[in-house]
């Protein structure tokens, strides 16, 4: 959510067109704590009202703030001592450009091959 707060501030800043990959990354980045939300059974609007909330301030003080999937609640991360690797995020975001990118080339072969 941090980061999705994040890129919508950026997409203000941006004019035109240019924001809308900011915007839809930030949507894109937000499925996360809803899924989340979601599968532990909490309210998810009311939830991801209240994230969002909680990181908007862009002075880093809701940093680590997230929703604990044992109670559906938000709470610090770092005083309930839930830490998520940094690494199960890297290789998600990897794996999710390694097949937009598949996708794409795909696209460029398939619009290649002329009917006759």
């Amino acid at each position: 959510m941090e980061l999705a707060c994040r890129l919508t501030e950026k997409a203000q800043t941006v004019e035109g067109t240019h924001q809308w990959p900011y915007k839809a990354l930030a949507s894109a980045l937000e499925v996360i704590p809803r899924t989340l939300a979601q599968n532990c059974g909490a309210d998810v609007v009311r939830c991801l009202t209240e994230l969002r909330a909680k990181h908007s301030p862009s002075d880093g003080s809701g940093l680590m703030w997230g929703i604990n999937g044992n109670t559906g609640k938000i709470e610090d991360m770092k005083v309930a001592e839930i830490w998520d690797p940094v690494s199960v995020k890297n290789q998600t975001f990897k794996t999710a450009i390694e097949s937009a990118c598949m996708l794409l080339r795909i696209d460029d072969i398939v619009s290649g091959i002329k009917k006759q």
